[in-house]
């Protein structure tokens, strides 16, 4: 179709009209190829015309000639349940020269999910009346998927925010340097910003943005503040949201979770520059041991043109939490936190004040495998020495960040590579051929195990739990754990060494190593400030979980100098340490200071 003059008068419009639609479902696309091209062309527009709304929504917008060539537009609809229709139209201001044109028209991805006759498993979620079988990760997440709500029915609205009606109980930070702005319809400077909002893909909808024009400077900051929520457990704990990061300038959005409220917290996931005019999904899933707040982050670039929006943000498997605030933290200068409630004390701030006693430590006899505090509070916060993995509980290991991706027009990837807690009675029949049975510690099908899951995720992802940073080990320290590597597609198992900005590999294994445990042991040595990861690597399909269990750090206390002197059986070193005489010229740097092994002896 293209558009041919024939009329003189000032104020002209063509319009061209769709049929009517009835409704579509929540993944729908729309794209066209247009050609606007002529010295004195004009702008087009393409509008949403929805029954029972009185204004139109714009959808889409050619300001001007963009050239000899055909351009193509992909315009996001999602989910519309009321009838609407569309219009395509070209206004002329008196002179019209050029030619506009519009070809190929499709649809894509805009029927409701399918009936299904069966809807198993605790991932899946069977619709009320459509009888449609969506991933459970989609419910309660303010977006009809069903088509008849009944995803969206009964949702507690503590745990789910549209804006519509404000901001509901998340808040502004007031750290920050400026606010998230609550809007309707388009943002104020052009080619940025949505259109339209997330929740009902029209302008009457509401949404948060950032504005990035003036008096914004490049890297102004606007974070906004989630409810507060309990421990998440075991369970899964996620955040789902709809972001919008269009425009040239557009800079970063990034989450962040945190465990006390005076703190930037741990940051989830990030996004930088320009991602296209669509709303974007995110899943993030959280894992907590205490009490915790999620933070949104939206920084501004360098230029207007770097507006971001957040729209339907909600939270599944998660509770808050009944208290009234997390706990603070007074931070000194050498980057460590201490609680706010510590006993008197004449500590400088190199040193680590012991909670019970206000005695004085140095820094680095914190995490170091050796109780220096009476009340041993400098090893609490530390990764444990032995971890069995009973009691569900994880010993200090931790997995960085569980950040999910999601690809083009938010395809929904609900499950990630990681690592979980295990044991073989909880096993799916079909898992029983590449998942252990029993764990090492008990020996049975109740004993706990640290397991990556390979049903999730795709080849080549990789899973890393990790401990807080070790302050410093000794000189025989090493990690002795077992594994359990059985199955046809098994991947990898790698041990890392992390230290500020360097990681190394200290062992791996590949393949299948039998339907049994067996026990692995690394060599650390003298070693300070770094963290142990554990890396598993998904294999080519879902059979092959890696299992480690009872992970052991062995002699890894640093050396102590002893009053006494030496025995006839040890050796005095450089350093004043005693050692035995058994660990002379052995490759060993027993000493810390290498004198052990000097070519004297």
């Amino acid at each position: 179709m293209f558009i041919l003059k024939t009329s003189n008068s000032i104020s002209q419009i063509a319009r061209l009209r769709s049929p009517k639609f009835r409704q579509t479902g929540s993944n729908c696309t729309l794209s066209f190829w247009y050609y606007n091209y002529g010295e004195s062309v004009g702008a087009a527009e393409l509008q949403l015309l929805v029954d029972g709304l009185k204004h139109p929504t714009v959808l889409w917008r050619t300001y001007y000639s963009e050239g000899n060539q055909w351009l193509k537009a992909v315009i996001q609809l999602g989910r519309l349940p009321h009838p609407f229709q569309f219009s395509l139209d070209k206004i002329s201001l008196g002179v019209y020269q050029g030619i506009s044109a519009i070809d190929d028209i499709r649809f894509e991805n805009c029927a409701l999910p399918p009936p299904a006759l069966s809807c198993e498993g605790p991932n899946h979620f069977w619709c009320r009346d459509t009888k449609a079988c969506i991933d459970s990760l989609l419910v309660c997440d303010l977006v009809d998927d069903c088509g008849d709500g009944s995803d969206e029915d009964s949702c507690d609205p503590d745990l789910q925010c549209d804006f519509e009606n404000g901001l509901c109980n998340w808040e502004q930070d007031v750290e920050d340097d400026f606010d998230w702005i609550r809007i309707q319809g388009p943002t104020p400077t052009v080619n940025t910003g949505p259109l339209k909002d997330h929740t009902t893909g029209t302008a009457r909808g509401h949404y948060l943005y950032l504005e990035s024009s003036e008096p914004r400077q490049f890297q102004d900051k606007a974070v906004l503040l989630s409810p507060l929520f309990n421990p998440s457990g075991y369970g899964t704990c996620a955040f789902r949201f709809h972001y919008h990061m269009f425009g040239k300038e557009v800079y970063k959005l990034s989450v962040f979770k945190r465990t006390v409220s005076n703190a930037k917290g741990w940051l989830l996931w990030y996004k930088f520059g320009n991602q296209g005019n669509r709303w974007i999904r995110q899943t993030l899933f959280i894992s907590s041991s205490k009490p915790f707040q999620i933070l949104v982050k939206g920084i501004v670039g360098d230029g207007f043109t770097g507006d971001i929006g957040l729209d339907d943000v909600s939270f599944l498997g998660c509770t808050l939490y009944n208290g009234k605030n997390l706990p603070t933290i007074s931070t000194t200068t050498s980057g460590t936190s201490v609680p706010a409630t510590l006993p008197m004390n004449n500590c400088t701030e190199e040193e680590f004040v012991c909670r019970a006693s206000g005695h004085c430590i140095q820094m680095i006899q914190k995490c170091d495998f050796r109780p220096d505090c009476s009340d041993k509070s400098d090893e609490s916060a530390c990764v444990m020495e032995v971890c069995d993995f009973e009691d569900k509980d994880l010993c200090g290991w931790y997995q960085p960040a569980l950040e999910q991706m999601s690809g083009n027009y938010s395809i929904f990837i609900t499950k990630t590579f990681k690592w979980q807690l295990g044991r073989g009675a909880n096993l799916y029949p079909e898992e029983e051929q590449h998942c252990p049975l029993t764990d090492h510690t008990t020996c049975t099908e109740e004993g706990w195990y640290l397991f990556a899951d390979s049903s999730n995720g795709e080849f080549g992802d990789t899973a890393d739990i990790a401990t807080p940073v070790i302050f410093l080990t000794g000189p025989r320290c090493k990690i002795i754990f077992w594994n359990h590597m059985n199955g046809s597609t098994i991947g990898s198992l790698e041990v890392l060494y992390k230290s500020s900005d360097k990681t190394s590999k200290l062992w791996s294994q590949t393949g299948s190593q039998g339907p049994q445990w067996n026990r692995a042991e690394v060599f650390l040595g003298i070693r300070s400030n770094f963290q142990v990861i554990f890396r598993a690597k998904h294999g080519v399909s879902y059979m092959g979980d890696v299992a480690v269990d009872d992970i052991t750090f062995e002699d890894c206390s640093p050396l102590l100098i002893s009053d006494k002197p030496c025995t006839s059986e040890e050796f005095m070193c450089a350093n004043k340490y005693c050692i035995p005489k058994n660990n002379l010229c052995d490759f060993v740097n027993d000493c810390e200071d290498n004198s052990d092994e000097s070519p004297s002896i």
